[in-house]
């Protein structure tokens, strides 16, 4: 049976349809945007939870020169170690195309059986025959980005020498989930992979038989992994061992896992976003139909009707409009959800990687919709149930009007009627308008949340590759060696310019606080490789000290002036003690910086170095990299232009793409706040407006002083939307793993402007709505109409 109060809910339905719409609108994004970005989260870590317990992921990871396979019992002793896997990791190069041969990492397998640690999942073909000497297992990526298929035979040079290996079959690895050559920004799937061979072929390239270079360990339930690090470190160091890490230091793992804190982070602060807004829009709106059926009520109450029954009336009108907004959002949430899971395709490599829109992931999001409305609807609803029938009955009580004391200073004494009578009520009801005004001004901020990537892209992008990395070709050197060994580099054809800088690895350390980063030397006037602080300064190596990056100092606790110990992780592993001549605020990693010269003096070696840096004549430089390949000590190249365009086609149309789907979602956020905003304020003014019209008044005189309104509302929001907008762009940045890479909060004018004209417009197309709406008036009716 269809009840009174039904009837009564199905015509305000009808009657607010355009406001009901919009707000369900900015439901549907919040629910849409929690969905996709949790979603999205969740298919990510689940999906590398289950890979890395699958596949046995180690939980610490070192790397030494070489260590005779007796040292891993001596690792088996160490106290918490559960399993130990050793094993000979090397690079190789593979001349598949001559002019530019790719590189990778070559990885043993054991004689027989299954890695115990980090399995390799077999994808197409087969594992590789521990007697065949002549067979290799190519990364899943590699192999598709150039067209290989087990059966396949490839060139391959290990070592300086040249082998022709099969292809058994195409694997993946939990440890290299994200793949990416130590020299390049950005993985590129065609130029560089993760191959597999049988331990005696690869050992007896490298003349590594009965060594290892490479061990993972599995450590036991509570185990105490600072302790195993250490005890690690101590068992290694006689065999030149570089300092063991933790899973959560593992390159691939923490690219991933820096992903997963940004997800983490927007699947809070967007919806929250959405949600509030759509809460502080229910407020309204249902404030004003409250307002406006106050004679109603009181009839209802009169008649029977409890304040109970009529409260949970509104509740039932602002629970449609949530159900069509979670309705809608559910849907768009999931297809922005797949979306955004196959974005990371490409680059996270996962065996069953897909968008799971799981049971209780809806729940939470109709849960915190519904919330978030009965929030900013209960005062209104709690207000109705308290009114008494006699006051119902009464209009409310009429504002005191007033001269303000701008117009008794005649200050609006140069302004028209229409003008006169907008800044009258503005000063009259300030915080209706300023409410009004922090509605649109949430609808600028998200857009400008919705547009900064495109500035950060842009920002990092000029200071990082075009005034930092200035360089054509980047050359990795397989050893440290004197600089005067790269007069064959510097012969070769096509090379302009070459220079060179030495990298080491360290342990930052300060009291209590250490850090593991690279020591660079560099020299004073290097040109082709600069560190650049966000402000575009570039840095000069000092002749005394180490500049350290300001992240890295602020983790260390330590300030210029201060004495710093360096632990040196390879070599003679000395440790060293200089002091902060001062800090970088850069962009990436953490790092120190000091003049080469000074590096080895400190190390107590000959002017070494492991990096080099070509300038290239471009008339010249095709196939400059062939050549390299056939110089022994060169380990890998990279080129600057593939680095920038890797770059930008990830982290950029990664971030590009949540930018565009959250400028489409404030866009609607525009749209409703200004909407409601226009329409609240015609139903609230309609007969005011209306005696105007009938006092004399054109439309045009009538229209501009409500449009007038709206104006002065959209010209408040801008002060509070812009400051807004910067506020949740540094809270959406703060959760990037700022020792990884430091994106600064940089917005332009361009943005700026883009938000306010995107409002502006939205308002725009609300005030031609209204105004179609204002010219409909029936006059008659609503001057009858009781106030």
């Amino acid at each position: 049976m269809v009840t009174a109060l039904t009837r009564k809910l199905l015509r305000d339905v009808m009657l607010l349809k355009g406001q009901l719409v919009t707000i369900a609108l900015v439901v549907a994004c919040g629910v849409a945007s929690y969905v996709a970005a949790v979603g999205t989260y969740r298919s990510l870590s689940g999906s590398c939870a289950r890979y890395y317990e699958e596949e046995r992921m180690a939980d610490v990871f070192a790397t030494i020169d070489r260590a005779p396979e007796a040292v891993a019992a001596q690792i088996e002793e160490i106290d918490g170690v559960a399993t130990v896997y050793t094993r000979v990791v090397e690079r190789g190069t593979f001349p598949l195309d001559e002019r530019k041969p790719a590189a990778g990492l070559v990885v043993s397998l054991p004689d027989r059986g299954e890695p115990p640690l980090n399995g390799v999942r077999i994808r197409q073909g087969r594992m590789v025959d521990p007697s065949r000497s002549d067979e290799i297992l190519v990364s899943e990526s590699f192999a598709k980005a150039n067209r290989l298929a087990p059966g396949d035979r490839i060139p391959v040079v290990l070592d300086g020498r040249r082998y022709e290996l099969t292809i058994a079959g195409t694997a993946m690895s939990p440890e290299h989930v994200f793949v990416m050559s130590g020299a390049m920004m950005s993985n590129d799937d065609k130029r560089f992979g993760v191959f597999w061979m049988a331990r005696p072929a690869l050992s007896a390239a490298f003349r590594k038989e009965g060594m290892f270079n490479d061990v993972v360990l599995r450590l036991r339930p509570g185990a105490s992994e600072r302790t195993v690090l250490a005890n690690v470190d101590r068992v290694l160091a006689p065999y030149g061992g570089r300092g063991a890490v933790a899973r959560e230091k593992q390159l691939s793992n923490k690219m991933l896992q820096g992903e997963l804190s940004q997800l983490r982070g927007m699947g809070v602060i967007v919806p929250a976003i959405f949600l509030g807004v759509a809460a502080f829009l229910l407020n309204v709106v249902l404030a004003r139909l409250i307002e406006l059926q106050r004679g109603q009520i009181a009839v209802l109450k009169a008649l029977g009707y409890t304040g109970l029954e009529l409260g949970r009336h509104y509740l039932e009108l602002m629970g449609v409009i949530v159900a069509v907004g979670i309705v809608s959002g559910l849907p768009l949430g999931h297809w922005v959800g797949v979306s955004w899971t196959e974005m990371y395709r490409p680059y996270f490599r996962f065996p069953d990687l897909a968008f799971r829109l799981e049971g209780d992931l809806v729940a939470v999001g109709v849960l915190v919709s519904l919330g978030s409305a009965a929030f900013g609807a209960l005062r209104t609803v709690w207000s109705v149930a308290r009114l008494p029938p006699a006051e119902a009955m009464s209009p409310p009580s009429p504002p005191v009007y007033g001269s303000s004391l701008a117009e008794r200073f005649g200050l609006f004494r140069p302004f028209g009627t229409a003008a006169r009578m907008v800044l009258r009520d503005m000063l009259r009801r300030p915080l209706r308008m300023l409410l009004a005004a922090f509605g649109v001004s949430t609808a600028m901020a998200v857009l400008v949340l919705g547009l900064f990537s495109s500035d950060v892209i842009d920002f990092f992008m000029d200071v990082q590759f075009a005034r930092g990395v200035r360089e054509d070709l980047l050359v990795t050197l397989a050893k440290p060696v004197p600089v005067h060994d790269l007069g064959a580099i510097r012969a070769m054809p096509g090379v302009l310019r070459v220079e060179a800088e030495r990298n080491v690895g360290v342990r930052f350390r300060h009291g209590h606080h250490f850090r593991e980063g690279s020591l660079t030397g560099r020299s004073r006037d290097a040109t082709l490789r600069r560190v650049v602080d966000v402000h575009g300064k570039v840095l000069v190596p000092p002749v005394e000290g180490v500049v350290l990056s300001s992240k890295l100092a602020e983790v260390l606790d330590i300030r210029p002036g201060d004495e710093l110990s360096i632990e040196v992780l390879e070599g003679a592993r000395k440790t060293l003690r200089l002091p902060v001549a001062g800090v970088v605020d850069d962009m990436m990693g953490l790092t120190g910086t000091m003049e080469i010269g000074k590096l080895a003096s400190v190390l107590g070696e000959d002017l070494t170095v492991n990096m080099a840096y070509l300038a290239l004549d471009p008339r010249e430089s095709e196939g400059i990299e062939a050549r390299l390949a056939k110089v022994p000590l060169v380990m890998g190249t990279g080129r600057r232009a593939d680095v920038v365009a890797a770059f930008r086609d990830q982290t950029a149309e990664s971030m590009l793409l949540f930018s565009a789907i959250l400028t489409v979602f404030a866009a609607i956020i525009s749209v409703g706040v200004v909407y409601n905003t226009a329409r609240v304020s015609l139903s609230m003014r309609s007969r005011e407006l209306a005696s105007l019209r009938v006092l004399g008044f054109t439309r045009a005189e009538v229209s501009s002083i409500l449009l007038g309104e709206l104006f002065v509302i959209v010209l408040l929001s801008v002060p509070m939307g812009l400051p807004m907008g910067r506020f949740f762009a540094v809270a959406m940045m703060s959760s990037v793993d700022v020792e990884q890479v430091r994106f600064p909060v940089v917005i332009s004018l361009r943005t700026y402007a883009y938000a306010v004209s995107v409002v502006v417009a939205s308002a725009l197309a609300s005030a031609l709505f209204v105004r179609r709406k204002l010219d409909a008036l029936d006059l008659v009716g609503v001057l009858k109409t009781r106030e």
